[in-house]
């Protein structure tokens, strides 16, 4: 071997053992500079560039077979796929249930009727019922039903004047006032014009018949440019057989078109059946026929009859417990629970609820004809001596009252009730029920005792297409605490207590 070159080993062999003998620091620098214990690598900088293929090279690359048959594959899915969604969705459409068209509804038809018979009742008369608009309106009704309030004298043709306002009642410029802020409420106005409301004939002689009805009509028309929403009429079985009877229907109904409101032309019916209440809304043209049905039957059986006879022509029926007299409910519901349960028939009922001013808090005549009406229902200040007769009535008036409220905001909101299909499901003596029901929406039922014993209802339903009772439904109201709002029942037997009402709900599940 080289001397030189053993002489360079030696040294490589010295350097290494000199290394390995040196502190493994930060600070020590190794051979060519660098700390012990570090690499340094070296990394040849490449800049790496992507040019992609030219358009020449892509056309050529998209005109081989593979992406031929790739694009066409694609193309191919893509149209499948849409065409599948497109039939999907028209299978869709054709198999759901359609929505029926809702039936046409005239404001009448839209919530309960609030009549005022005799503004002797409020304090202030009339100009105190306008005060009292803002409660009123809290009940939810669709129109006030005033008067009759025009001059006349008991049986003295002479003294009928249909034009002017008794002065007892109060101005016809405080009427006009009470119409102007219902109108703002949303709340409309029906004038009753029945001529000799004090007498036993409410169109006096019946020679003097056409000219009676001459008369009403002209008056009508008067009141009616006054801002009056529609006309009622008591006895309405002897006002229409007049020969004047078509130009006074005219007078209210003809004015209709599409950008005005319709005009309420109401009769009443105090004697006679469903059937003839039924002749009577087909040959006389009236829009609504108040009849006293329910308060001369008494029984379950007969109710279910009526309304099966009715339903046919629900909107243009109205139902009342006294109002076709213009009594106050609590002359034959003579309790708290009965009236709450012929509250909630009338709400439920297939027609329009009548009422009497005082109804919504069970307000009793006592005897009286028009007994006052109690506005004040606020609890008495702290520490006032409170007379317990007077506080328990004022409590019992204020849950009479928000069981009205709650049935009223039911029925406007909910189209089963407000102009449903009709079903009996149950009817005895002291006991019935039927059903409620619109299409896609929520079913109703109510189920009633008017009777003075515990009663057990079976419901049967006749055959019809697509109406099925379910299992079990839930209690939305009841009069009695017993069945408390929100628990499920069963439907194959439902015990009632003595004059207990319920309100059940089910789903549509179709």
């Amino acid at each position: 071997m080289d001397k030189n070159a053993e002489t360079d080993m030696k040294d490589v062999e010295l350097n290494e053992l000199d290394l390995e003998k040196q502190p493994m620091t930060g600070d020590v620098q190794a051979v060519g500079g660098e700390k012990n214990g570090s690499v340094k690598l070296k990394v040849p900088e490449e800049e790496v560039t992507f040019t992609g293929l030219s358009k020449e090279e892509l056309m050529k690359v998209a005109g081989t077979p593979g992406w031929v048959r790739t694009r066409w594959v694609l193309l191919i899915l893509f149209w499948l796929g849409w065409v599948g969604m497109l039939a999907g969705a028209i299978v869709i459409i054709v198999q759901a249930p359609r929505c029926k068209p809702i039936p046409e509804m005239n404001w009448w038809n839209q919530g309960p009727l609030y009549q005022i018979s005799n503004f002797m009742s409020f304090s202030g008369g009339i100009a105190d019922a306008e005060k009292k608009l803002d409660e009123i309106n809290q009940l939810k009704v669709k129109a006030l039903v005033v008067g009759p309030l025009h001059t006349v004298q008991v049986d003295m043709l002479e003294t009928l004047d249909l034009k002017e306002v008794n002065p007892r009642y109060g101005s016809k410029e405080a009427l006009v006032a009470v119409m102007e802020k219902a109108h703002k409420k949303g709340i409309s106005v029906v004038l009753d014009l029945t001529p000799n409301y004090l007498g036993s004939s409410r169109w006096f002689q019946e020679d003097k018949l056409a000219d009676v009805v001459e008369r009403v009509k002209v008056a009508a028309e008067h009141w009616l440019n006054l801002g009056v929403d529609g006309i009622k009429i008591a006895d309405l079985k002897v006002a229409s057989t007049s020969p004047e009877w078509s130009r006074f229907q005219a007078a209210v109904q003809g004015n209709r078109t599409e950008d005005t409101p319709n005009r309420l032309l109401m009769g009443v019916v105090e004697t006679g059946s469903a059937t003839e209440v039924s002749e009577l809304v087909n040959t006389t043209g009236v829009d609504l026929v108040l009849s006293d049905l329910l308060s001369t039957k008494k029984q379950g059986g007969d109710y279910i009859k009526d309304m099966d006879a009715l339903h046919t022509v629900q909107r243009n029926v109205g139902w009342g417990l006294g109002a076709a007299q213009l009594d106050q409910l609590s002359i034959q519901a003579v309790s708290q629970s009965l009236i709450r349960l012929y509250q909630l028939l009338l709400f439920t009922m297939p027609g329009t609820p009548v009422f009497t001013y005082g109804d919504e808090i069970g307000l009793k005549s006592q005897g009286e004809k028009n007994p006052e009406m109690v506005w004040n229902l606020q609890e008495p200040a702290e520490g006032a001596v409170v007379n317990e007769t007077v506080e328990a009535e004022r409590k019992e008036h204020v849950a009479v009252r928000k069981w009205f409220r709650s049935l009223s905001e039911l029925r406007g909101k909910e189209r089963s009730l407000l102009h449903g299909d009709y079903y009996s499901l149950h009817s005895s003596p002291t006991s019935l029920a039927f059903l409620r029901l619109w299409d896609q929406s929520e079913r109703y039922i109510t189920a009633v005792n008017l009777g003075d014993k515990p009663e057990t209802l079976t419901f049967k339903l006749a055959p019809t297409e697509g109406v099925e009772l379910p299992a079990t439904a839930v209690v939305i109201l009841s009069t009695d605490s017993a069945l408390e709002a929100e628990s499920t029942v069963n439907l194959d037997k439902l015990e009632l207590a003595p004059g207990q009402g319920v309100l059940l709900q089910f789903p549509y599940t179709g």
